[in-house]
C-alpha cells in the first residue's frame, strides 16, 4: 500500500474545520467504519437526551395537552427549519408529514390532476429509468389511475438524467417531470435549475426527489423556481429510522393543488369535525393524518448543527471526502478490477460513490461481519456513503482498504 495515503488522510483530518463535529455523534469514536450515512445517518448524542426529556416531561408530563401547547405546530416549525438550512426555501412552503412514498404519491398526483384540469392533453409523466424504485412505481400507478402514461428517459446507471434529455422529452403533452436531484445509485447531481427551467418552458410542473441531496448538497428551491419537492429525513438530516418525509410546495401552487388523501389534519378547521373536507390554506392542506411527533424530534438537533456549520461548508467537505475516496480506489482497488460507477467530475457528484465489481454482493456481507458498513446496489455496486459531519478521512481510508482486502480474500486463485 502507498504509505502516502495514510499521511494524506491524517493531514486532511487535521485541516478539516468540521472535524470537531464528528465527536458529537453516537458511535463515531468506535472502530466501526460507517459507509451508510446516505441511507441512515448516525444520531447525535444530544438527541439521546432530547428523546428522554420528551418522553418524561412532554408526553409523560403534559399528555394530550401537548397538542395544544406545541405539537400541532411542530410539522410547520421543523418544516420551515429544513427549508431555511437545507432547501433555500422561505417560510410557509415546507412541512413534515407522511412517509416519503406517501408524500411523493400525494404531490405527484396533485400536480398531474392540476395539469389535466388546465389542459386535458397533458397526460405524460416524465421520469428516468434509473430513478429510485418507489418513484417509478408511484408514477406508473398514478398514470394507470388517471388515464395518463409514462414517458421514460433511458438513463446511464453510472450517470443520471441530464438537462438535454429532459429537453428532448418534454412537450405539449407533458404534465409532470419527476427527477432525483442526486441519483440514488450513481450519485449523479442533476442540474436542478436547468431542468426546472426547461420543464417550465414546456408548461410542465416539476417534482424533485431530494432524498439524497437534502443536507449534503446546497439547494436553492425558491431561487431555482421549484414547483414541488419531497425528501426523506433519515439520511443527512438525522431524523432516525423511518422518520417522516418533508414536502416543499411553492407558494404559487398552494391554492391550485388538491391533494388526493384528504384527512382531518389538512382541513381548514381541524377540530370542527365537519361533514365535508374543506382544505386548509397553505401547507396544512398537504397533511392527511395525525403528525408523527416522535419521528420528528431527532432531526431538530441535526438541523441545528447544519444551520450552525452551513450547507456550503458541508458540501465542501463532501467533495473532499469523495475525491479522496476515489484516489484510494484508483491506487488500491482499481488493480483488482474495481471500477467507479459514479461521475468523475466532483461538480456532478453528490455525497456518495458507487464501486463496481462482480464480487461486491459477497463483499458487502463479509464487510458487515467486520464492522465496515457500506450497502449494495445491483448491478455489482458497493455504495460508499460519506456523511460529511460524521465521517473522517481516516475512517474512509480504513474502510476502503478493508474493501480491498476483502476482495483479495474472495477472489479465486488460479
Amino acid at each position: 500500500m502507498n504509505p502516502d495515503l495514510h499521511a494524506t488522510a491524517e493531514a486532511l483530518d487535521a485541516a478539516d474545520p468540521l472535524r470537531p463535529h464528528r465527536d458529537l455523534f453516537v458511535g463515531a469514536r468506535t472502530p466501526l467504519v460507517y459507509f451508510d450515512g446516505n441511507s441512515l445517518g448516525r444520531p447525535l448524542a444530544a438527541t439521546v437526551g432530547r428523546l428522554e426529556r420528551f418522553v418524561r416531561d412532554e408526553w409523560g408530563g403534559r399528555l394530550i395537552r401537548g397538542w395544544d401547547e406545541s405539537w400541532m405546530d411542530l410539522p410547520f416549525a421543523i418544516g420551515d427549519e429544513i427549508g431555511r438550512v437545507a432547501l433555500g426555501a422561505a417560510p410557509g412552503q415546507t412541512v413534515i408529514g407522511d412517509s416519503t412514498t406517501v408524500m411523493l404519491y400525494k404531490l405527484i398526483r396533485a400536480a398531474f390532476d392540476a395539469q389535466a384540469a388546465r389542459d386535458p392533453g397533458r397526460v405524460e409523466i416524465v421520469i428516468g429509468t434509473d430513478d429510485f424504485p418507489t418513484d417509478r412505481y408511484i408514477v406508473e400507478g398514478i398514470a394507470a389511475e388517471r388515464g395518463g402514461r409514462v414517458h421514460w428517459i433511458e438513463v446511464d446507471r453510472a450517470e443520471g438524467v441530464t438537462t438535454e434529455q429532459i429537453a428532448g422529452a418534454v412537450g405539449e403533452k407533458t404534465a409532470v417531470v419527476v427527477v432525483s436531484h442526486v441519483a440514488y445509485r450513481s450519485a449523479h447531481l442533476a442540474d436542478a435549475r436547468g431542468i426546472t427551467e426547461v420543464a417550465r418552458a414546456a408548461g410542465a410542473l416539476t417534482v424533485w426527489d431530494l432524498c439524497h441531496s437534502a443536507g449534503a448538497v446546497p439547494i436553492h428551491a425558491d431561487r431555482w423556481g421549484f414547483d414541488i419537492a419531497v425528501g426523506c429525513t433519515y439520511k443527512y438530516l438525522g431524523g432516525g429510522p423511518g422518520s417522516p418525509a418533508f414536502a416543499y410546495v411553492a407558494h404559487r401552487h398552494h391554492e391550485t393543488l388538491v391533494q388526493p388523501i384528504p384527512g382531518w389534519m389538512g382541513t381548514a378547521d381541524v377540530f370542527s369535525m365537519g361533514p365535508h373536507h374543506a382544505p386548509a390554506a397553505g401547507m396544512r392542506r398537504f397533511l392527511s393524518g395525525t403528525p408523527p411527533i416522535l419521528g420528528m424530534l431527532a432531526m431538530e438537533d441535526t438541523l441545528a448543527l447544519i444551520g450552525d456549520v452551513g450547507i456550503d461548508a458541508i458540501r465542501e467537505k463532501s467533495v473532499e471526502l469523495t475525491t479522496f475516496a476515489l484516489e484510494v480506489v484508483d491506487e488500491e482497488l482499481a488493480p483488482l478490477g474495481v471500477h467507479v460507477a459514479s461521475p468523475a467530475d466532483a461538480a456532478a457528484r453528490g455525497g456518495h460513490v458507487t464501486l463496481g465489481h462482480p464480487l461486491m454482493r459477497q463483499a458487502t456481507a463479509a464487510l458487515w461481519r467486520h464492522d465496515v458498513i457500506p450497502d449494495y446496489r445491483d448491478p455489482e455496486g458497493l455504495r460508499i456513503g460519506l456523511a460529511p459531519l460524521s465521517t473522517s478521512f481516516t475512517e474512509t481510508l480504513t474502510g476502503l482498504l478493508t474493501v480491498r482486502d476483502t476482495l483479495v480474500r474472495l477472489t479465486p486463485t488460479a
